[in-house]
């Protein structure tokens, strides 16, 4: 008698947003055939939402460019090479903690160098800013001895865990996971790097976009040959770029084996990878109203479709095949906040939430629930915010960080760092929302704003923690069901960056020159 197979009637969704392989189809004679990878892309297809967005797609050559497969690189690598882990941007660390965690103690912090040097935005010093989120890889013995044999830049504290990270003051640094002392010679990045650096999944490139020109001379994006301990590749200023400031704070990401690269230059650009190289596929460029926004937010992926936002308040899906637009959705505000995709149902959803600039002194955070397909509107949250004019510089109110979806005992919230700025009793708060109705169900006041993203935690009971910072360098364990707080630590200046789970640890850098390892217990 033939074994017969049950196929489960959500095959068609294992991939894209899961991150698993190609599924199969199985027949009664339990032969398994791989379903080709064009059925599985979602449709090739305009909604009339489109007609708001004016974009051109210049093509490199006439090769073909569909994505070579729906895996998600970054769940197989082993480490975090990339802003918030994986395509969704979901942070799924792994981070785990026994009990309830109600002490943080330092391990170690390291200190960068300090660049006093003036730019027409200020002096940014050291450490690490907005987003600034570092990397951690686990090197396997014999990429470590490749390593030994080839890069030059290595120090005697070279191992096999190490973390990047790219600093206000302009150097990448390499530090050793586990005694917090520099694994490599620092990298000369050229200008101020505010944004997340990205290691490639496959190859030993370290991809760096620059954020604030601080000297004379190219500006742009760059890949380092990590091999080599040299940049291999930069690309300057965009002569067809619709928008003239060519900073790159969006984390670029690897997608069906290309790499893919928004700007703050109205541009999205799609790149073929090799060893220490980028050599360019295509670029969609696009104006709304008439104006090519800048996009600081990172592309969240999900299957062959990538959405990001920009400073307009446009969020714009895209097929990540042809580089068009598949629907476009008006969310009022600057959106810099990298978004977040999760699948409910066989449909995936996204969540963000826009600033208060545009608006003025007070206005709106539209926190929404978009439907990842057509871009239609799922719920919308409204939470008034406003701005803080300080000497010099304004502070906008809404969200910067990066919302978290719960899981464990949370799996229907979602939690994000919203920046009130007085138009609350406090300045900002951790707001815990309903993923079916966006309704809110707690609220964390800060003492301060807070663009760091909250990462997650699980304890035995798959009970969720949360780990946040806020600008005045306190950091907070936060219950995840409850919003109770369990822990409350003094420690930096100002933490802009995201951090990062490694176990029971947590890294992440603030203001001024200090990169730190946490034990959370």
């Amino acid at each position: 008698m033939k074994k017969v197979h049950i196929i489960v009637a959500c095959l068609f969704f294992l991939t894209g947003c899961t991150g698993k392989k190609t599924p199969v189809a199985v027949t009664p004679d339990s032969t398994e055939t791989e379903v080709p990878i064009a059925q599985l892309f979602y449709p090739d297809t305009s909604y009339a939402s489109v007609k708001s967005v004016e974009y051109i797609v210049d093509h490199g050559d006439s090769l073909p460019a569909d994505l070579k497969d729906l895996d998600d690189r970054y769940e197989k690598a082993n480490g975090i090479f990339a802003f918030r882990k994986n395509l969704h941007r979901d942070a799924s660390f792994g981070g785990r903690v026994k009990g309830t965690p109600d002490t943080v103690i330092i391990a170690w912090e390291f200190a960068t160098a300090y660049d006093t040097t003036h730019t027409r935005f200020g002096t940014w010093g050291g450490g690490s800013g907005w987003t600034g989120q570092p990397l951690y890889i686990h090197w396997t013995d014999e990429q470590t001895a490749l390593f030994k044999k080839s890069s030059p830049g290595l120090t005697p504290d070279f191992g096999n865990e190490e973390i990047i990270v790219g600093s206000l003051c302009g150097k990448g640094y390499f530090i050793n996971y586990q005694t917090g002392k520099a694994s490599r010679e620092p990298l000369d990045l050229g200008n101020v790097v505010k944004g997340t650096v990205s290691l490639d999944p496959e190859y030993y490139n370290l991809y760096v976009g620059q954020g604030v020109p601080r000297q004379a001379g190219p500006f742009g994006c760059q890949a380092f040959d990590l091999l080599k301990h040299e940049r291999t590749f930069f690309f300057g200023p965009d002569p067809k770029a619709w928008r003239g400031w060519n900073a790159f704070d969006s984390n670029a990401i690897v997608a069906g084996g290309y790499l893919f690269w928004c700007g703050e230059n109205g541009s999205v650009y799609k790149y073929e990878r090799s060893q220490g190289s980028l050599r360019r596929v295509s670029v969609m460029r696009y104006k709304v109203g008439g104006m090519a926004p800048g996009i600081e937010s990172s592309l969240c992926v999900y299957r062959n479709y990538g959405a990001f936002s920009d400073n307009k308040g446009n969020v714009i899906c895209i097929n990540l095949n042809t580089m068009r637009p598949v629907w476009y959705y008006n969310n009022h505000d600057d959106s810099d906040g990298t978004m977040v995709c999760r699948e409910e149902n066989g449909t995936p959803y996204l969540y963000t939430a826009c600033e208060v600039d545009k608006q003025g002194e007070s206005g709106i955070s539209h926190f929404i629930k978009l439907n990842g397909l057509d871009g239609s509107l799922v719920w919308e949250q409204k939470i008034p915010c406003r701005r803080i004019n300080l000497p010099g510089k304004t502070l906008d109110g809404g969200m910067y960080a990066s919302p978290l979806i719960g899981g464990g005992d949370c799996q229907d919230m979602i939690f994000a760092n919203i920046c009130r700025n007085g138009a609350a009793k406090s300045a900002g708060e951790l707001t815990a929302f309903s993923t079916k109705d966006g309704s809110i169900r707690y609220t964390v006041p800060y003492g301060q704003f807070a663009w760091s993203s909250p990462i997650p935690f699980y304890n035995e009971k798959n009970e969720l923690f949360i780990f946040a910072g806020d600008a005045s360098g306190i950091i907070r364990i936060i219950r995840g069901k409850t919003g109770e707080v369990v822990c409350k630590k003094v420690v930096g200046s100002n933490f802009e960056s995201s951090p990062i789970a490694i176990g029971n640890t947590a890294v992440v850098g603030c203001r001024g020159n200090k990169i730190y390892k946490f034990i959370i217990q």
